[in-house]
């Protein structure tokens, strides 16, 4: 064993605490519990731990007042009973390390994968901070995504921000899956937000994969676990990425989703008191969208960047549903996975004309900036007169633009299906020679 693995035991070690206040448990109230005889010792967000029959149940302080405290129970509420002792937990050393990439952990750093995890030498805060606003870069370079349509017309930049906005069954793990394993990234962190257990390993050992989890750390808190617990994994995955960031990596930070993560938030909030009056949301969901996407994005000085995906579950592709409208005010683009597309067996279901990558002009050359306006240009021509083409009802020779349109159209839809992990170059090539069908048409 070698000096470092002894100081990593050791910071565990000193972090335990030998001393815990005691209060008792005043009310029971569906998901949460009333808890007397510690509101001089308690901070909101404190962990506790409830004496009760049947074994020790977990909850988090949501609400303080003068006497009673409000918490969250981790678990079913069957066997608290009034007058159970509720023991004041210290909070947990969350420490990531580099021996966590390739692991499956929970919000609290501790191993889901049956293997022993020590945590790191530097302890992380879960909620902190963005850097400075003066004092970080502009975005990077761009990124190579291994996916055409993505390398060319919604490109990715190093330390972009961008929504990926779907309904269910669109497509959407496989997406993140390919960005995971064709991004160039020093260290990917992924989190699974509220997912089903089944789907867990599901992504991991098909979707994702050995080569994906090669540089990958997976943060994961399933639908069944407590709420708290459940918007803890959105923030811990975060702490992971700024950690390799302050190092100076290169990090990828994948979050699935930022809806169910809303979903949690408001199961708190609500239980801490606030009204769900914003189309079902309590008015701090804006805010709690903003604290967490604002620590991705660039970093200061010497540090690395953090490139982050946010998904997004639209029912029925709202985009103007609350969390939706929400997210992409704070991010740099966004990304919309069509049903319709799907169903006609094209992968990835980008919508081309619904999206929007904001890197852009910037990311591209004039000569690249001139095919994405022509291919968008295509796309739009054809989009809008779709219902008379396939009706029958156009004429060919009426409008050369539609006709241009028809006329690349099988090329560029073969062209948004391509995911062979090319390079920019080549996709742009691929791309010019798709609307080269279109110029023969004039």
């Amino acid at each position: 064993m070698n000096a470092a693995l002894f100081d990593r035991m050791a910071a565990v070690i000193d972090a335990a605490t030998a001393e815990r206040a005691v209060g008792r448990v005043h009310a029971v109230t569906g998901s949460g519990v009333h808890v007397a005889g510690l509101t001089q010792t308690l901070r909101q967000g404190d962990r506790l731990s409830i004496v009760a029959r049947d074994g020790c149940v977990r909850a988090d302080v949501v609400r303080l007042q003068d006497r009673l405290a409000h918490a969250v129970i981790d678990g079913p509420a069957d066997g608290i009973a009034i007058g159970d002792a509720v023991q004041c937990l210290p909070q947990p050393r969350f420490a990531p390390d580099q021996s966590w990439i390739g692991r499956l952990i929970d919000p609290d750093g501790l191993p889901l994968d049956g293997r022993p995890l020590l945590p790191g030498l530097q302890a992380a805060e879960l909620q902190c901070a963005p850097p400075p606003a003066h004092r970080r870069r502009g975005m990077g370079a761009r990124q190579e995504t291994g996916l055409a349509v993505m390398n060319t017309l919604l490109p990715l930049v190093r330390g972009q921000r961008i929504g990926l906005f779907a309904g269910s069954g669109v497509g959407k793990s496989t997406l993140l899956a390919d960005l995971a394993r064709g991004m160039s990234s020093d260290v990917t962190v992924i989190a699974l937000v509220g997912e089903r257990g089944r789907e867990v390993r599901h992504f991991i050992q098909d979707v994702l994969g050995p080569e994906g989890m090669r540089k990958t750390i997976v943060v994961a808190a399933t639908s069944d676990r407590a709420p708290q617990v459940r918007r803890r994994c959105a923030w811990a995955a975060t702490a992971i990425a700024e950690h390799f960031r302050d190092q100076g990596e290169q990090v990828l930070l994948l979050v699935d989703s930022v809806t169910r993560y809303c979903e949690a938030h408001r199961e708190i909030s609500v239980v801490g008191g606030e009204l769900a009056n914003l189309r079902g949301y309590p008015p701090s969901t804006a805010g709690a969208i903003a604290a967490l996407c604002e620590r991705a994005g660039p970093g200061c000085d010497d540090a690395g960047d953090i490139t982050a995906v946010y998904s997004v579950l639209v029912a029925g592709s709202d985009m103007d549903e609350p969390v939706a409208d929400m997210l992409r005010g704070v991010l740099d683009g966004h990304i919309v996975l069509d049903r319709k597309i799907a169903e006609r067996g094209r992968f990835p279901a980008i919508d081309v004309l619904r999206s929007v990558s904001r890197s852009l002009p910037g990311a591209a050359d004039r000569a690249e900036n001139a095919i994405i306006a022509e291919a968008r240009k295509r796309l739009a021509t054809y989009d809008q007169a779709a219902l008379m083409i396939r009706a029958g009802l156009y004429e060919a020779g009426s409008d050369p633009e539609i006709d241009a349109a028809i006329a690349c159209h099988a090329s560029l839809e073969e062209f948004l299906a391509v995911r062979d992990r090319g390079t920019p170059a080549a996709h742009f090539a691929v791309l010019r020679q798709a609307l080269s069908a279109a110029r023969t048409t004039r």
